[in-house]
């Protein structure tokens, strides 16, 4: 019998949460889906200003900051770029360590920058004295780098960087924290942060098409500089737009009703404890491969102790082992998804994405239908 798309809507809403790990996008719960049946309003009435009101009470509490954050419609890649053409002058350093980093290195030289990558091996970190040293030997002006890098399941020491970012003068620093927001414990404004990125997708557990972003006034001045920032993208704008609680652009409106529903029961449950699950479901996966490898099943984290995501684990399989895709597919077949490893990783890792809504008890499910597909 042909199924409709309000079959195909009502199946989704009504299958059993939990079963979805994949790092982004996440699982996003049936109410939160429901609130984006809202009725549409107009983006330039009182309304529509009533509810980016309500929004920036939450999302600041979010982002731990004092200044507006920007809610574009968009992809958090969008906010990549508007940061570079909004925050960098002339000479980039960008610390790659994964694909995401990478495409933000990729991004400053399409915007016609000159851009230099400081590479570190997959699985790896930047420390502060890697960028302390690479800042001395170049003329940089902007500094790219991903908090969480999502391809391999490495957390990078953002306040430490930031310490030495300002240290050494003219220099901003652009964080994308896509799957490190409302998962990992971030600090705007403490930590000074020039310019943070997130998506909707990932650790905020919203569907896919916003992206949010805090400017400090430091990039704002090098913005007003910058004749080149473009229109969709420029800061100043945004700025000068949700001043007034309105977006410079056409809002994804039933987007919004979803993160004014998420919003909610993010506060509900406070950040803080929100930041406690997602590190409680971490040292589970952990706890996880370790106790795999001494039974005999050689899982290894591919991210070393002191650089891992509490949002998303890449764990590096056995020789001899079925490859990644192998196992998400066979994960698949038992209700489960999982993801292989990104690009040069696809066939010897799998990524668990622990984050968004999901609780251990649930990552519990997930880890024991992964001991009965890796066992010989």
């Amino acid at each position: 019998m042909h199924q409709t798309a309000a079959d195909r809507g009502t199946a989704q809403t009504s299958a059993a949460f939990g079963k979805f790990f994949l790092p982004g996008p996440t699982e996003v719960r049936a109410e939160v889906l429901d609130a984006m049946r809202g009725p549409m309003i107009g983006h330039r009435g009182s309304s529509m200003e009533e509810l980016v009101a309500r929004l920036q009470a939450g999302l600041k509490l979010v982002f731990r900051t004092e200044r507006p954050v920007y809610i574009s419609s968009s992809s958090a890649t969008g906010l990549m770029e508007g940061a570079l053409r909004n925050g960098a002058r002339r000479k980039v350093l960008s610390l790659v360590n994964g694909a995401f980093s990478e495409r933000f290195f990729h991004i400053a030289r399409a915007c016609g920058l000159d851009a230099v990558a400081l590479e570190v091996p997959l699985g790896a970190g930047h420390t502060a004295d890697m960028l302390e040293s690479a800042l001395r030997t170049g003329d940089y002006d902007t500094v790219t780098v991903v908090h969480s890098e999502t391809s391999t399941g490495v957390l990078n020491p953002i306040a430490e960087l930031c310490e030495v970012t300002h240290a050494a003068g003219d220099v901003l620093l652009l964080v994308d924290s896509v799957s490190g927001i409302a998962g990992v414990p971030v600090e705007t404004d403490d930590w000074k942060i020039d310019f943070l990125l997130t998506g909707s997708q990932k650790a905020l557990a919203l569907p896919p098409g916003l992206a949010f972003g805090v400017a400090q006034e430091s990039i704002l001045r090098r913005a007003e500089g910058l004749p080149s920032r473009g229109v969709y993208f420029d800061f100043i704008e945004f700025e000068k737009n949700i001043r007034k609680n309105q977006t410079p652009n056409t809002p994804a409106l039933s987007l919004f009703y979803a993160l004014d529903a998420q919003l909610n029961n993010i506060m509900s449950e406070t950040l803080e404890a929100r930041w406690e699950r997602h590190a409680a479901m971490a040292r589970r996966t952990w706890e996880w491969v370790d106790w795999m490898s001494s039974s005999g099943y050689d899982l290894k984290m591919l991210a070393p102790d002191g650089f891992r995501s509490p949002t998303v684990s890449c764990i590096r399989l056995p020789d001899g082992a079925p490859k990644g895709t192998e196992v998400t597919r066979r994960m698949k077949a038992r209700g489960f998804t999982i993801a292989s490893g990104y690009g040069t990783l696809k066939d010897t890792t799998f990524r668990i994405g622990h984050m968004g809504d999901h609780t251990v008890d649930e990552l519990n499910i997930l880890l024991g239908e992964l001991e009965n597909v890796l066992a010989p």
